[in-house]
């Protein structure tokens, strides 16, 4: 594998280096109080500028707005965007991962109406699929959408963890619409307007002091009947592909996140006691070759997705493996540099505190080894009381499998 750009690569580079030079800035902080609306606002403006210079939807068709270019491309863009020193898009859930969705899966309506201004940063959306008691079991939302006589739906239900709801626009929902079907078969997706009366936001404070995560209800919500993406019933296939994209971000992100093995080494380099102990050095050495792989299994990924394929579940592997050695690096530091690094104005803190909650976002390390061991690997699927069985029977089932 050739990992140097190609003379067209290299241009595009130049380009996207010499726009980022010229403009940087006018960027805003890399990172800021997401309650903060002037924040929020100077983010957005940020993100419109790097639209119109084609570096917001970098891999989106060009006839919705983007830049028509491939997975390396937008690498290349990430790779400039890290090194200017500067914020990339404010709506990375909507541009990386519900836009790809409606342009699968959207009507050529929903397209022309959302895509422009998702694009723009004039509206940011979220992701509405976790529910308190169907975290990790996604098929097992409980999220009610029934059909009106008119053709339009009433929603009423609760879900959590939804990143950035508090200055969503809008956001794509995974509801069942009918039980007495298996569960997997009798959910729809919808598009919701996050600000419509019927919709409640609360914010769920993390260790940080940020509540970027939400929880939020919706009490007999109307929505109209061409808020559905993807069909009637086919909410599942059309979830699958934000998952896909989903855990393709997370996964192929970590330099992106800063989870470098390099950096971490270069922090504990100053305690001269650390870099001469061999468990130290061991440490660093596993969770550096864990990182390495990762990078060299995106690589492979991006070979990949060039040639025209779509993600697969192998991503997940790169997520939990993203996480966990993030999770160890963190770990080390805090050892070897003590309290300083859990202080807030240490670059460390942050990083250590989040990095928890990103173990269960974009699925849970139990869901994603089973998910990459029964489809990728090929291994027995583990046994399922639910299979076949009507969603509104399955605590019946449940009940006598436990009695």
């Amino acid at each position: 594998m050739d990992l140097n750009d190609t003379p067209e690569q290299a241009a595009f580079r130049q380009q996207v280096r010499s726009w980022l030079q010229e403009h940087k800035d006018q960027a805003p902080p890399s990172s800021g109080d997401s309650q903060d609306t002037a924040y929020i606002d100077s983010r957005r403006a940020w993100q419109r500028q790097l639209a119109e210079a084609n570096l917001a939807g970098v891999t989106w068709p060009s006839e919705f707005g983007g830049g028509g270019k491939g997975p390396i491309e937008q690498v290349i863009v990430n790779q400039e965007i890290a090194a200017a020193g500067v914020p990339g898009i404010l709506d990375v859930i909507g541009i990386g991962m519900l836009g790809p969705c409606l342009i699968a899966h959207g009507t050529q309506e929903q397209q022309s109406r959302h895509l422009g201004p998702m694009l723009h940063g004039d509206e940011v959306w979220c992701q509405l699929f976790s529910e308190p008691a169907a975290g990790s079991d996604l098929a097992a939302v409980q999220t009610r959408a029934k059909l009106n006589d008119d053709g339009s739906w009433s929603l009423t239900g609760q879900k959590v963890w939804t990143t950035n709801a508090q200055f969503s626009t809008f956001g794509l929902i995974l509801a069942r619409t009918d039980a007495d079907v298996p569960k997997h078969k009798g959910m729809t997706m919808f598009i919701v307007p996050m600000e419509a009366e019927g919709v409640t936001i609360r914010g769920l404070r993390q260790i940080t002091g940020e509540a970027e995560f939400n929880e939020v209800f919706f009490d007999d919500l109307n929505i109209p009947g061409d808020a559905v993406v993807g069909g009637v019933g086919n909410g599942w296939g059309t979830a699958l592909t934000v998952l896909m994209f989903e855990r393709l971000t997370i996964g192929l992100g970590s330099e992106g996140f800063g989870y470098r093995s390099d950096r971490f080494a270069k922090a504990l380099s100053v305690d001269t006691a650390a870099c001469a102990d061999p468990e130290i050095r061991q440490r660093l050495a596993n969770l550096s070759t864990e990182l390495l792989a990762v990078r060299f299994t995106g690589y492979r990924t991006l070979t990949a997705l060039a040639g025209g394929q779509i993600p697969g579940p192998e991503s997940g592997l790169a997520k939990v493996t993203t996480v966990n050695a993030a999770i160890a690096a963190g770990e080390l530091l805090a050892d070897v540099l003590g309290p300083d690094a859990l202080d807030e104005s240490s670059e460390w803190f942050h990083m250590i505190s989040f990095l928890p909650g990103l173990k269960s976002a974009g699925g849970t390390e139990a869901i994603l080894r089973n998910t990459i061991g029964e489809r990728v690997l090929g291994l027995p699927p583990e046994p399922r009381l639910d299979k076949g069985i009507p969603f509104s029977e399955l605590r019946a089932k449940e009940k006598e499998a436990v009695a």
